[in-house]
């Protein structure tokens, strides 16, 4: 078994290097960012009225509202990773990790905006009638020939997948850890009445899903981000300092202070960047799966509404937690990666004497819910592009299922397998919206011209067309219309 856990470990650290995963994440971000023109400054603030305060548009296809789609997306990436993530993160990488998280959100940001795009764009519909999008879908449609079918068939098969890891295993781990060390509640307790709630949830699929995201996704972020505003607040002192530390630890790394072993520029940046996008998911194409079944009148308007979430998940709530490790002092106290995943804790405790690990638990317990019910419908969405609605029901079952396997069953081997399979998940993805960056600017700046403050909306969609090589030359060609699928 250590040999194995050692094996997993080493593929691990090669997805997320600088010779695979990190070079491609960030240069795909850079080419949508150049190319979209900074469309994640110039247009933030309108993105966020119209999925905040607008949040629907009237009259259109889908299944659920701008904003649904938004709570349902925020439900999947607001999870553990903001608390836990950010914590086993600056424990092995130093303060300066917390810098890569951000860059991993900054470019994110570009990369999330295109693969909403491409998912409302190239959606279809299943045999019930529900939407059916992601990358599953416009990977085989947007790019002809073999290479699209093949990327998007990896991309389903690593997407059903990964649900059951980052979206079950990781969540429920530390959902029931949490739970029994601060309440003393049984783990197999906890994963009886998640699995419950999560099946009841299920039942009634996407739209469901969307009311009871909408309900208390903003609850839960707002009593998280009040909580470490308190932490702030009594450690004010210590935040000037704190972004000190983060900009200068993330170019020179971090010599060793008191529990803490010490680390270089490489694993902070490697750090940072697996674990900001195991918390933003921004070029995983996980989030692209729920934007394609919003209701929604032209592909930009929900790709910049999706575009608003990796801004919430990571500049604004990562930076909360990484702030409250830092500034409190909690991250030197990490002498081992087991102890790193506590330092939220040992954060909060110093500000809430004798309670700060409850309202931890507590919080993990609606983030980590929340994201369980957003990623058993991604990865449901993904197993029916394999094997047809006929599967959709079992996988529901199955997943739910897990959720006790996962309480009684403890291990640290899901944390890198789910890493690993967050990798490869986004590589056929990441490949694909490179191929695509130039129908996404050449659309995205056409109707920007037409409705630049997103007010107006009617800017008619333009014809799907998919990138092809013919006789070694690109061309764009028409493709086939939104079908349904038997």
């Amino acid at each position: 078994m250590e040999q194995f856990e050692t094996i997993i470990g080493d593929i691990d650290s090669f997805v997320w290097s600088i010779y695979l995963l990190i070079p491609l994440l960030a240069g795909t971000g850079i080419v949508l960012t150049i190319r979209l023109r900074g469309i994640q400054f110039t247009k933030l603030w309108p993105a966020l009225k119209l999925g905040l305060f607008k949040r629907k548009d009237p009259g259109s296809d889908g299944d659920i509202s701008h904003y649904q789609a938004l709570t349902t997306a925020l439900a999947a990436t607001v999870g553990v990773g903001n608390i836990v993530g950010v914590a086993t993160a600056i424990g092995a990488g130093g303060p300066g990790a917390l810098f890569w998280m951000w860059i991993t959100g900054i470019l994110g940001m570009a990369s999330k905006y295109s693969e909403a795009f491409l998912g409302v764009k190239y959606r279809e519909k299943d045999a019930k009638g529900e939407v059916m999008g992601g990358p599953q879908v416009y990977l085989k449609k947007a790019i002809k020939g073999p290479v699209g079918k093949i990327l998007g068939v990896l991309f389903a098969i690593f997407g059903a997948l990964a649900a059951f890891g980052i979206g079950n295993g990781t969540q429920v781990d530390s959902m029931t850890s949490n739970l029994d060390s601060a309440f003393g509640i049984h783990p197999t307790i906890t994963g009886c009445v998640i699995m419950i709630l999560v099946g009841l949830t299920l039942i009634g699929g996407i739209k469901s899903i969307g009311k009871v995201t909408a309900a208390f996704v903003p609850f839960m972020i707002i009593v998280y981000l009040i909580a470490g505003l308190i932490v702030l607040v009594i450690y004010a002192g210590n935040i000037i300092p704190a972004f000190g530390m983060v900009f200068h630890d993330a170019f020179t790394g971090t010599a060793a202070a008191g529990g803490f072993l010490g680390s270089t520029i490489a694993l902070a940046l490697q750090k940072g960047m697996a674990r900001g996008i195991f918390s933003n998911e921004s070029g995983m194409g996980s989030a692209a799966i729920v934007a394609a079944a919003a209701q929604t009148t032209h592909p930009v308007r929900q790709g910049l509404v999706s575009m608003t979430q990796t801004f919430i998940d990571t500049i604004i709530v990562v930076t909360f937690t990484g702030l409250v490790i830092i500034s409190s002092g909690a991250w030197q106290s990490a002498s081992a990666s087991e102890e790193a995943g506590k330092l939220t804790s040992v954060a909060f405790d110093s500000a809430f004497a004798g309670v700060g690990p409850k309202i931890v638990a507590l919080c993990i317990v609606f983030f980590a819910l929340s994201t369980v019910i957003g990623w058993a419908y991604y990865g449901e969405r993904c197993a029916v592009s394999l094997l047809g609605i006929k599967v959709q029901l079992p996988y529901r079952i199955v997943f739910t299922a897990m959720i006790v396997v996962w309480a009684i069953w403890k291990s640290d081997l899901i944390w890198n397998i789910a890493d690993i399979l967050n990798g490869l998940m986004a590589l056929p993805n990441l490949i694909g919206l490179l191929i695509l960056s130039g129908l996404i600017a050449r659309e995205t700046r056409a109707y920007l011209q037409k409705d630049p403050d997103l007010s107006e909306g009617g800017v008619e969609l333009e014809p799907l067309k998919a990138f092809s090589l013919q006789g070694g030359k690109v061309a764009w060609v028409e493709t086939e219309e939104r079908v349904t699928k038997l």
